[in-house]
């Protein structure tokens, strides 16, 4: 029977043997004691610098079986470690819940009588978790022990500790200043837990604070404190170090975590450096590190910084296929990427999905899905979004909701339908702003009402509104669509919201006689006078406002005063391989004109016999919505068809216009080399055609 149930030795033991081989293993001899407990402790340690780490099972070490109906074996039961670790569990439970008193604590403690055991004094406190009544404890461990400075030590790091787990980073301080005062010499693992603890409390500019101290003490940052600092330099903005720890942690293989690797990829996109965030995502996924949902998120708000909505959707394809549900995060920087990059359809993609479950909308989101519908003419999607807004429950219609939906019925001549919105806000309380008064000029515009286009005008000035570059240019927009016997009414409104403009304006309509040299400089003075963002907008509109009045003299002027002033960069860009034309940002008006000076540039180079490149391009910078859009790159494709010119749509290119010599040179044969491209005839017909935008401006 003996011989059955004893399991760890060969030959039967006697029942006295059996007994005292087993207390000796659950009860250390006192020659042995010291040695243990300074095991205990080195081990509790290492479970502080790697709390990921579990300590060696008791399993694994030999059984011996103890007859349970020896008297002895309660007794050796209440011994065991077992027993004895839950007793110190419920000790450290007690404290933690107790009042953070003296008397508390002592009282709780009293049990453990004058002696204590170094071994226990560290288990309890590394069970612990409140950082108030820790201190008292680990104090009242110190003074009965009485232990030397390196054990003391100890027991400040594992207070220290608790104050991490509890993310108490002034009562970690507190802990380093009594420690001085108690003259002693602070080493690499009170450090690291400092560090540590400030990277739990969101404090990096603290963590490089203390990471910083340590070559005072005599200290050298191990690898495990090093690859936490990554992440505190990173998230401090301090480039430089991050880099240089991030590049030794490569070399030296250190441990990186996806929080790192996040804090990394956010600094490098702070800067620019798009590329760089995609390259370190990229040896994050070499290195084996399985990303979290908040690095997807930063990546995916990197891509929305550069504009690069195809990568983003590739990041977001590859976050689904690795088990990951997006949040409200991925979705609020999916919509916005696609929004940027006017990926209307993707961006509705992500709301329909957003609908199905059930995921709440923001009024930033709403509004920002608005003003995408507004600049793409997406009037059923904009309605439908904007009536899912009002029937939310958790978001209401602001003023840029508002602005957003009068401007998008003001892009379609919806006059009833944008006067309504404009009586919906007035009566929920929102006063108009100027740009919404812009809107409706647009609208009033558009629909060649310009009685109701005066009114506004008087109507902001009458609120003490002073009209912006954009209303303005917007004024400006309205005059090139109205009649030339309306011209006047116009013309007494731009003069009583901006007199400079009003006398250059005037100077047009009235083709009043002067020197052209006159008209250039007080342009020049005007153009001066505006915001750096407003230049290009009203050089754009006095040459589609030059054009409607058959000016194309004064047009080609101004364009030239653009070039000069450098409003208007790198139009043409000519090399060995091709002649580009870029028209990005013009309006449809100064477009044409920068066409026809284009145009006539090719015309003289091919009658002096200079050799053309093999491609020639224009890039309209526009995408084709549909195919009723009367966009920049629709009219301009009417306008060369118009021409004859051999120009095609790219198939891969969006708004890009292309031809070949052979068939550039073809055509200009047959226009003959003294005929003039340019026609008054074909900027004024083509002017009629195209749309006002407040987007434009």
């Amino acid at each position: 029977m003996a011989s059955r149930l004893c399991c760890s030795s060969p030959s039967p033991l006697s029942h006295q043997h059996r007994c005292s081989q087993t207390h000796s293993r659950i009860s250390p001899s006192p020659t042995t004691k010291p040695k243990t407990s300074l095991q205990l402790i080195h081990v509790s340690l290492q479970q502080h610098q790697h709390p990921e780490q579990e300590a060696p099972s008791s399993s694994s070490k030999p059984r011996i079986w103890v007859n349970p109906n020896n008297p002895l074996a309660k007794r050796l039961r209440r011994k065991s470690n077992s027993s004895r670790y839950v007793s110190l569990v419920k000790f450290a439970q007690s404290l933690d819940s107790c009042d953070p008193t003296s008397e508390q604590v002592s009282t709780i403690l009293a049990s453990f009588g004058n002696t204590v055991l170094e071994r226990d004094a560290v288990f309890v406190l590394n069970k612990m978790e409140n950082s108030n009544t820790a201190p008292l404890v680990m104090r009242h461990f110190r003074d009965k022990i009485k232990p030397s400075k390196d054990t003391e030590l100890i027991l400040y790091n594992v207070t220290v500790k608790v104050c991490r787990k509890s993310m108490d980073f002034q009562a970690a301080e507190k802990l380093f200043d009594e420690m001085l005062q108690r003259g002693m010499q602070p080493n690499n693992i009170t450090f690291s837990t400092l560090i540590n603890c400030a990277r739990m409390c969101a404090l990096p500019d603290k963590a490089v604070e203390w990471f910083e101290k340590m070559p005072g003490f005599g200290c050298e940052p191990d690898g495990i404190t090093s690859s936490a600092m990554v992440y505190a330099y990173a998230r401090t903005g301090n480039a430089d170090m991050a880099l240089k720890l991030y590049n030794r942690a490569k070399e030296e293989k250190w441990r990186l975590d996806a929080v790192t690797f996040s804090a990394l990829i956010k600094m490098i996109g702070v800067s620019g450096n798009y590329d760089g965030c995609l390259s370190v995502y990229q040896e994050m996924k070499e290195l084996g590190v399985r990303p979290n949902m908040a690095l997807y998120n930063t990546l995916l708000e990197a891509m929305r910084k550069a504009r690069r909505p195809r990568q983003a959707k590739a990041i977001y394809s590859e976050m689904i296929s690795n088990g990951f549900s997006p949040d409200l995060v991925t979705y609020a920087s999916l919509i916005r990427v696609y929004v940027r990059a006017q990926f209307s359809d993707d961006a509705l993609s992500v709301y329909k999905e957003m609908k199905e479950k059930e995921i709440e909308m923001s009024s930033i989101l709403y509004n920002v899905l608005l003003a995408m519908c507004a600049d793409v003419h997406r009037v059923d999607e904009g309605v439908r979004i904007f009536k899912d807004m009002k029937s939310s429950g958790t978001c209401q219609p602001d003023s840029w909701t508002y602005s957003s939906m009068i401007t998008l019925y003001s892009c379609h001549g919806k006059v009833s339908e944008a006067e309504a919105m404009l009586n919906e806000m007035i009566e929920s309380g929102i006063e108009p702003t100027i740009l919404v008064l812009t809107s409706m000029v647009q609208c009033y515009g558009k629909a060649k009402r310009t009685d109701d286009v005066v009114k506004i005008c008087n109507q902001l000035l009458d609120l003490g509104m002073v009209p912006d570059d954009r209303f303005c240019c917007c004024l400006l927009n309205v005059m090139a669509q109205t009649p030339n016997k309306e011209m006047g009414m116009l013309t007494d409104s731009v003069e009583k919201g901006n007199a400079k403009l009003g006398s250059v304006v005037r100077y047009l309509v009235e083709e009043q006689e002067g020197d052209g040299d006159s008209f250039i400089k007080e342009v020049s003075e005007l153009l001066s006078s505006v915001d750096a963002e407003a230049k290009m907008p009203l050089c754009n509109s006095l040459i589609d406002l030059c054009v409607k009045l058959n000016a194309n003299g004064r047009a080609h002027d101004l364009l030239d005063l653009g070039l000069k002033l450098e409003i208007y960069v790198e139009l043409q860009l000519r090399s060995q391989t091709q002649w580009l034309l870029h028209l990005k940002r013009l309006s449809v008006g100064a477009a044409l004109t920068a066409l026809h000076a284009w145009m006539n540039d090719l015309s003289k180079a091919f009658e002096c016999g200079e050799d053309l490149p093999p491609l020639l391009g224009i890039n309209t910078g526009q995408r084709k919505y549909k195919p009723s859009d009367k966009g920049l790159f629709c009219v301009l494709e009417s306008h060369l068809k118009e021409l004859n010119a051999p120009f095609h749509e790219h198939p891969n290119k969006a708004g890009w216009l292309l031809t070949t010599t052979a068939e550039a040179k073809s055509w200009l044969e047959s226009k003959g080399s003294t005929e003039s491209i340019s026609t008054s005839n074909s900027l004024t017909q083509t002017n009629e055609q195209w749309p006002v935008t407040v987007n434009n401006v």
